[in-house]
């Protein structure tokens, strides 16, 4: 898997000892890997993760906050998050690395390519039984083909990213059922949905709702009605949710002086930065990042 600022090459694994475009193994593999240390270390990722636990009750922590996880608990991590294994970790599951670029890019209907329903599919899903051993059994199958030393590269790659789709396909339909057909089609939460991908794509630059109403063809009280019934929040606490998020990020796991950071995140001065942050974080940024060192 590729570098990212936090470094997971402490993980090591490759099936078979051949390059795979996409990891599957049990978490044990990474206790036995590695010092405990290093498995409770938090880490920012530039790949994606999907994490299903299958024995025990871990508490993960996604970007700075924790999620309580028990048998059936599939965390669905992206590029630019930020994670931790939490400090018990004295439990078992699977995982599962790939790159954004290892999924298909072309689809009849975009709404069905695997790389926009990671997108929209919660951090943190709960599997029924059923559709907890359905989904074991996939991920176990793919271990199993990746392992497969008699068949060429090309051939384990291929079938790998088909199988990967299917199980993005799996956990989309069952992220679609856990919601009612009427929540699914409402007019706000729809647009909330385009909101958050052009939050996502412009939060270092657009700082006021101004310019996300203007390219949503929408007034402020209605985008603050989608926002408040999507996640309780106005427009601009959700943007600056966000930028405190980043920056949170970029204290955490990058050396970067917290000027450079201010003016990528789109401040003037470093000052307004560190207000900003203060009043949304409750410390100010030095603070912040001498809790990470």
């Amino acid at each position: 898997m590729g570098k990212s600022s936090a470094n997971l090459t402490w993980l090591g694994y490759t099936p078979s000892g051949r390059m795979l475009d996409v990891e599957i193994f049990p978490f044990s593999d990474i206790r036995r890997r590695s010092p405990p240390t290093k498995v409770r270390a938090t880490h920012r990722y530039d790949f994606h993760m999907l994490l299903l636990v299958t024995a025990g009750a871990p508490r993960q922590i996604v970007d700075f906050e924790p999620v309580s996880c028990s048998p059936g608990s599939v965390l669905v991590l992206r590029p630019g998050q930020v994670h931790s294994f939490g400090e018990e970790i004295q439990w078992e599951g699977w995982l599962i690395l790939f790159r954004s670029d290892f999924l298909p890019i072309a689809s009849v209907v975009s709404d069905l390519l695997p790389g926009r329903m990671l997108d929209r599919m919660p951090d943190h899903l709960v599997l029924d039984e059923r559709d907890f051993r359905a989904t074991s059994e996939a991920i176990v199958t793919m271990a199993a083909d990746a392992r497969a030393d008699a068949a060429p590269v090309e051939v384990v790659h291929a079938l790998l990213r088909h199988q990967l789709c299917m199980l993005i396909l799996r956990l989309d339909l069952l992220s679609g059922r856990q919601r009612t057909a009427a929540t699914r089609h409402k007019p706000a939460l729809k647009r909330f949905a385009r909101f958050q991908e052009l939050l996502e794509a412009n939060f270092a630059g657009w700082h006021q709702v101004g310019p996300y109403t203007d390219a949503l063809g929408c007034t402020q009280k209605s985008l603050n009605r989608a926002t408040r019934e999507a996640a309780g929040l106005s427009a601009k606490n959700c943007i600056a949710r966000r930028i405190a998020l980043e920056a949170k990020r970029l204290l955490a796991h990058t050396d970067r002086p917290v000027y450079l950071i201010a003016e990528g995140l789109g401040f003037d001065e470093a000052t307004n930065f560190s207000k900003f942050f203060r009043a949304n974080v409750g410390q100010p940024p030095a603070e912040f990042r001498a809790a990470f060192r």
